[in-house]
């Protein structure tokens, strides 16, 4: 595998960047997490329309750019470090790549084409009050009805519900447990029979949302009872995707930290010429840069189709959780009296790195599920 960027990965990673920092300075995030909607539509037409970020990984018979997980992860590390308010996770990641895994030929090339153009705003709905982020625990329920199915149940936390046009829903056969009767199917985000209820979150630069489906008519989007393969994988891919947005994100935090201890003056000198301060910063790189390599091979394995995918997906999602949440407290620890106010931008990454720590599942969780993968412990549902 390449451990390192080619020259074009590069020049791709400094346009984003270039843009991100214009249109996602730090008064426009604050300004639109008091946003209804929670994301500006000109940017977004910008993103989409200019440099076609919502398709990036979507392959060109879809309507996409046809790169792949790495440039992806590009895209998500400097989303991460600019803290962008947009839908491009729940849009890009979850939902295209459920249809990608998920949908047969036709129903891609109907779905895909205006999520990549960046005209047609979907999600994923997979979590739901229980909060399992397990495939097996799907609860809501796919009855057939009239030619076709309608959907019961309840979905929280799922990512710019409230208002996507496009929901993927995960749902299961009446009386089947586990994988079995497990299924993805498409629902407009005004079908009838769906109330959608945005969330107050710890993290106002991310929407969820909750969704009740109350006998709402849905269209599957492959094989019925077969989604569970696709749902697994697309977690899988979402986990590596949120891995690289943490090292992003955790990476501008350092530099914030640096900036501050090279310039605040205590007993007349620069707090980081004292030796704790020093610690604190060289213990961060460290950890952040074994969290990027992490993320940057997994996104590797996965462009690869590497049978590693999913013990490298729970590794990264856990090692980059934890490297973002601790940089991020250790900046408002280095910023000191002011890193406490509201005014001060730590606290925002702080939120996002506590939001992320816990958004598909707790590093805990992907920790047991690594070991199991690689033998070290029991395989999921099994007991010691």
């Amino acid at each position: 595998m390449a451990f390192s960027f080619s020259d074009e990965q590069e020049e791709f990673r400094s346009v984003v960047r270039r843009f991100l920092e214009e249109k996602s300075p730090s008064a426009e995030v604050r300004r639109l997490m008091d946003d209804e909607l929670g994301y500006d539509r000109s940017v977004w037409s910008q993103l989409s329309e200019e440099l076609g970020l919502p398709g990036v990984h979507i392959p060109e018979e879809y309507g996409g750019q046809g790169f792949g997980p790495v440039e992806l992860g590009i895209v998500l590390e400097e989303m991460g470090r600019a803290l962008l308010c947009a839908p491009y996770f729940a849009s890009s990641v979850l939902a295209a790549g459920a249809i990608l895994r998920g949908a047969t030929s036709t129903r891609k090339k109907e779905l895909l084409p205006p999520i990549a153009s960046g005209e047609t705003i979907a999600t994923l709905a997979f979590s739901e009050p229980h909060e399992s982020w397990e495939v097996g625990a799907v609860e809501t329920t796919a009855t057939p009805a009239d030619g076709g199915f309608r959907l019961a149940g309840t979905k929280t936390l799922v990512l710019d519900g409230h208002h996507a046009n496009l929901v993927v829903v995960a749902a299961r056969a009446p009386g089947t447990t586990g994988d079995a009767g497990v299924t993805l199917f498409s629902v407009p985000g005004e079908a009838a029979g769906l109330t959608r209820q945005r969330l107050e979150t710890v993290d106002a630069t991310r929407n969820l949302a909750r969704l009740d489906f109350d006998g709402v008519p849905a269209e599957p989007l492959g094989e019925v009872g077969a989604g569970a393969a696709a749902l697994r994988a697309t977690l899988d891919e979402a986990a590596i995707a949120l891995a690289n947005e943490s090292v992003g994100a955790a990476q501008r935090v350092l530099e914030t930290a640096v900036e501050y201890a090279k310039t605040r003056v205590q007993f007349g000198r620069p707090i980081g010429s004292f030796q704790a301060i020093k610690h604190k910063c060289a213990d961060l790189l460290l950890e952040i840069e074994l969290a990027k390599s992490t993320a940057y091979y997994a996104a590797a394995a996965l462009a690869e189709d590497s049978d590693e995918v999913a013990a490298v997906a729970a590794l990264a999602k856990a090692m980059c959780s934890d490297a973002f949440l601790r940089a991020a407290a250790e900046n408002i620890q280095i910023h000191g009296g002011v890193g406490f106010t509201w005014e001060y931008d730590a606290h925002l990454y702080f939120r996002r790195a506590k939001a992320s720590e816990v958004f598909l599942g707790a590093p805990a969780l992907h920790r047991e599920r690594y070991a199991a993968l690689v033998g070290l412990g029991p395989a999921a549902g099994e007991t010691r």
